[in-house]
């Protein structure tokens, strides 16, 4: 993986997401067990994971408002006290309702941090071939750093410094690489395909991340149901097994670029129905948390992949790149109390059913999500070649770009100037022999003329060499 800077940089906010996101969420389980008794836990997990839905969603329509009064970092800035302020009452509570109340707060905040984390990543790894490889990596990272902080016990005001250092870092993070790659441009991309299929896909992709939550929140309740009774010790080893399988699923996904992920992500989720019905059967509790795990960790790399990949053809890509952890919280809190009520019912023969349905709609969206995609055949390489043989050429895409917007002889020359490379418009103007004030007139028409704003964008619509 060719790692620069700005990518660097957005996996090491993803993973300080996920560390904070899951640390945050352990320490509130305890404190609501404790406060509350085990059987509220489930109850409780799903309002905070319901207000990490509402940071998701909201981060966009957020950073847009923020960018239209001329403070591009304050959506995500304003995330970081919001997150603190939950998380403190969360390592104090006073009692089960103000818990409840600040831990709701605590992840609506993280809830932004989260969207801002993977929109970063989306926009270092676009076009990536190990975009999987680092989702994968950052999570397995995340997961050890929790790992870590609960073999050392450093619970109370100690975990609280840790978890809000990482928040403040992840928004350094995420905002220093969104200017490194996207710059102070508007949220909405222009250059979005206004395809009927890519809208589709889009809708497919979160009805199947959602009925793969719903297969993995039952087992995720026994886990926390047995965790809050003390019978399993969700901290320990077998979590190592989550961190070994994000690692694994990023590499296995990024074969034949990706174009087996759907494949191997199905047989992930049969894998996740034996588990299911295995543990409900009376397999032992341990045993099903490790399938639990090694098959958890290739969901969260299936869907965070998915959906990053997926963003920088949306028309509002910052809603879109955490889209998948946001549809796998909102399934986990809409069935929260389903589910619960499913774990506690001894009900086995009706868990069964629901999980073989899920499993049959999960195939269905997969089909039609167009994620059971096999590597081409040879006539399909075929008439690719044919295809491309028949397309125009870069010098007649550009040509008639040049054409459809109607751009002066001058115009082009700053055009092809600004597109070629990231150097200064003062050294643009030496080279035209014309004023800086010139160039900058000339690039506000070009602006105007090809309905871009920056010229990463302008660089993005004109056909390259």
């Amino acid at each position: 993986m060719n790692l620069s800077k700005p990518k660097i940089n957005a996996l090491l906010a993803l993973a300080l997401f996920t560390f904070a996101f899951l640390a945050a969420e352990f320490r509130f389980d305890i404190n609501v067990g404790l406060l509350a008794g085990a059987e509220r836990v489930v109850i409780a997990q799903g309002f905070i994971l319901g207000a990490s839905v509402l940071g998701f969603i909201g981060y966009a329509p957020l950073l847009g408002l923020a960018r239209r009064k001329g403070h591009s970092l304050a959506a995500v800035n304003a995330a970081v006290p919001i997150a603190i302020l939950g998380l403190t009452q969360i390592q104090s509570p006073t009692g089960p309702l103000a818990l409840e109340i600040l831990g709701c707060v605590a992840f609506f905040g993280l809830g932004l941090l989260g969207a801002a984390a993977h929109r970063a990543f989306s926009l270092a790894f676009q076009d990536d071939p190990k975009l999987a490889t680092g989702a994968g990596a950052a999570y397995a990272a995340g997961i050890l750093m929790q790992f870590a902080i609960n073999l050392l016990d450093c619970g109370g005001i100690a975990e609280l410094i840790v978890l809000g250092t990482a928040t403040i870092i992840i928004s350094a993070l995420s905002a220093t690489t969104q200017e490194a790659n996207e710059g102070p441009s508007p949220i909405i991309n222009p250059f979005a395909e206004p395809s009927h299929a890519l809208a589709k896909q889009a809708c497919w992709s979160i009805a199947l991340v959602m009925i793969l939550a719903c297969l993995f929140s039952t087992l995720d309740n026994v886990v926390t149901f047995s965790n809050a009774h003390g019978t399993i010790a969700v901290q320990t080893w077998p979590r190592l097994f989550l961190a070994a399988s994000g690692l694994a699923a990023g590499l296995i996904f990024d074969l034949a670029e990706r174009r087996y992920m759907g494949l191997v992500m199905f047989g992930i989720a049969v894998l996740s129905t034996i588990s299911i019905l295995a543990v409900e059967a009376g397999a032992d509790p341990n045993l099903g948390l490790v399938v639990f795990y090694l098959s958890s960790g290739f969901f969260v790399t299936f869907f965070t992949a998915t959906f990053t990949q997926l963003a920088p053809r949306m028309h509002a890509p910052a809603l879109w790149a955490g889209m998948g952890r946001a549809a796998n919280n909102v399934c986990a809190f809409t069935t929260s109390g389903i589910s619960l009520a499913l774990v506690t019912s001894d009900n086995v023969a009706l868990i069964m059913i629901g999980a073989l349905v899920l499993l049959v709609a999960a195939c269905a969206a997969f089909v039609a999500a167009g994620l059971f995609r096999l590597p081409q055949t040879e006539q399909e390489r075929e008439q690719l070649a044919k295809e491309a043989l028949a397309a125009p050429t870069i010098e007649e895409q550009r040509q008639a770009f040049i054409a459809d917007h109607a751009l002066t002889p001058r115009e082009v020359d700053v055009l092809i100037a600004v597109t070629q490379d990231e150097r200064p418009l003062k050294q643009v103007a030496e080279e035209l022999g014309i004023s800086m004030r010139m160039v900058q007139r000339h690039l506000s028409s070009i602006y105007q003329k090809t309905d871009t704003q920056t010229r990463a964008g302008l660089a993005k619509a004109f056909p390259s060499a």
